[in-house]
């Protein structure tokens, strides 16, 4: 029996998927402009069965994707791939600065719990950090030539929340996938990172490294002016409502996404093509009962979390 799958439509031939706190996404190539699909991202540890049976309710039983491309290396977005990887044997397309992190050269750096104010900010001290290692399995993206399996979609680097963080873009229709450079949740929040309620906001917080280049970044994909924006947190945000509240951002971004505190604020960690060279000391010290009630809270929402993928698997 094919297993039952819940996924939804983002624009023609692009579909997304939501795996309890983050989106995956498929791309069909239209008639004549190569052929095949691409996976964009890998979800969770544990959750390639629900990938699968999504692409078979779209493309047909046996189906596999012509590659899968990643916005980026952190453990939410490839999580399940090592276990598709067994399935398909498929090309894996990410930035050259992102393949320190998936070919277990550099760990990124530490998660900074103490921005954001919201449980998924104070238990992001247990999210992984390490490496993977595709090895060979993993092709640096050409800035010239682009992804060959997406030919008409652009490939733009929007460093900042990792040092090798792309998004894509289809002129066609200006639709957008922008991975974490900006979400349309506030993903600080668990109650709004698992409900998805609707909020355009600029990357996770505590993941985000080098805010002066997610800036940067933000403006760079505020300008394409899209229609359509899939990303890596948070239901899909069209038209109207996505380009005046996106433009909002991109121009008050240091008073909306940027922490008045933390640990990347005044200084970025750095990162070349093995990966990380620098991390900043974390200065400030954190508010003991805080610290403590994260720690306790941590555990209770790690487990919540766990709980609510396997049940869904």
């Amino acid at each position: 029996m094919r297993k039952k799958t819940n996924y939804f439509q983002v624009a023609q031939n692009v579909w997304g998927m939501k795996i309890t706190f983050v989106n995956v996404y498929m791309i069909a190539n239209r008639r004549g402009a190569g052929k095949g699909w691409v996976l964009v991202d890998a979800g969770l540890r544990g959750t390639a069965r629900r990938i699968i049976a999504m692409a078979e309710s779209i493309f047909g039983p046996g189906t596999k994707p012509a590659a899968i491309v990643l916005t980026h290396g952190h453990f939410d977005h490839v999580g399940a791939l090592e276990e598709l990887l067994k399935y398909w044997d498929v090309p894996v397309y990410a930035h050259p600065l992102e393949l320190p992190y998936l070919t277990g050269q550099s760990s990124y750096p530490p998660a900074d719990p103490g921005v954001g104010g919201g449980l998924m900010s104070l238990i992001s001290w247990a999210y992984p950090t390490k490496p993977i290692n595709l090895g060979s399995r993993v092709i640096p993206i050409d800035k010239y030539e682009g992804i060959p399996e997406l030919p008409e979609w652009k490939v733009i680097h929007t460093p900042g929340h990792t040092p090798g963080h792309i998004s894509l873009f289809l002129p066609l229709n200006t639709t957008l996938i922008a991975g974490d450079a900006f979400t349309t949740t506030q993903n600080e929040s668990v109650v709004n990172a698992l409900n998805f309620n609707k909020k355009l906001s600029g990357p996770p917080m505590y993941m985000t490294t080098d805010w002066h280049a997610a800036e940067k970044s933000v403006r760079k994909l505020a300008a394409l002016q899209p229609r359509i924006a899939g990303t890596g947190h948070g239901f899909v945000m069209r038209g109207k409502e996505l380009q005046t509240t996106l433009n909002y951002l991109a121009n008050n971004f240091r008073q909306l996404a940027v922490p008045k505190h933390g640990r990347y604020v005044k200084r970025a960690a750095m990162a070349d093509e093995t990966g990380v060279k620098y991390v900043p000391s974390y200065t400030e010290t954190p508010n003991l009962k805080l610290k403590a009630a994260a720690v306790a809270l941590g555990a209770a929402a790690v487990a919540f979390l766990v709980t609510k993928a396997v049940a869904k698997r």
